[in-house]
């Protein structure tokens, strides 16, 4: 007779996580947003890789398919993560100055 329920661990390790998760993400400086981005990509790459290997592995047709949802759920959060990533990387680049300004200071400088 098992005295604690795996179940029970397992939740309890669940909401650890969401707690620490919180706290981690939310005290974060602005700064550090991209390279927080970019390693939860990595994370998320990782989990697809094992949803693959629950679909792949699992005998019966609900694990399949809860692997499968796995894989497309994390396929769809790595997707947006490097479009926003992409994003913030953009609010970091010069400028150019725009085309339309050098046209007309060279048509005044031919003239």
């Amino acid at each position: 007779m098992e005295v604690i329920n795996h179940t029970i661990i397992n939740l309890t390790i669940f909401v650890l996580a969401i707690y620490v998760g919180y706290h981690v993400v939310w005290n974060v400086t602005p700064a550090l947003h991209t390279p927080l981005m970019a390693v939860t990509n990595a994370i998320s790459a990782i989990v697809i890789v094992g949803a693959m290997l629950a679909a792949g592995l699992t005998v019966g047709d609900t694990g399949k398919l809860f692997g499968t949802v796995a894989v497309a759920l994390a396929a769809v959060n790595v997707f947006g993560g490097f479009l926003v990533t992409r994003r913030m990387l953009e609010m970091f680049r010069k400028k150019e100055p725009k085309k339309i300004i050098g046209l007309v200071k060279a048509a005044k400088e031919a003239a």
